[in-house]
């Protein structure tokens, strides 16, 4: 699982069947320290996260499908939470 920002939302007027009825999301990988890094992605939402918010990201097929209750649609990242805080320890 990886932190990342929500930078915006993702508008079709034609998808695939497997996207309907699923938010999708431009999201960008953090740091501890909210920096950028890496290159953005997408991924489904369910927890209705929204632009600017810090999201915790499962970014592995299987789990996604599982999570999704799909089996042969091509997910591969699904937004598990919106993250409150993120404190290090020293």
């Amino acid at each position: 699982m990886i932190l990342a920002r929500v930078k915006g939302n993702v508008v079709s007027t034609v998808k695939h069947p497997c996207y309907v009825g699923h938010k999708i999301l431009v999201v960008q990988a953090v740091d501890s320290n909210g920096e950028d890094i890496g290159t953005p992605f997408l991924s489904c939402d369910t927890v209705d996260a929204g632009e600017g918010d810090v999201v915790l990201v499962q970014q592995e097929g299987n789990s996604a499908r599982q999570l999704l209750g799909t089996k042969e649609d091509p997910f591969h990242s699904v937004i598990l939470g919106i993250v409150d805080k993120v404190s290090k320890k020293e």
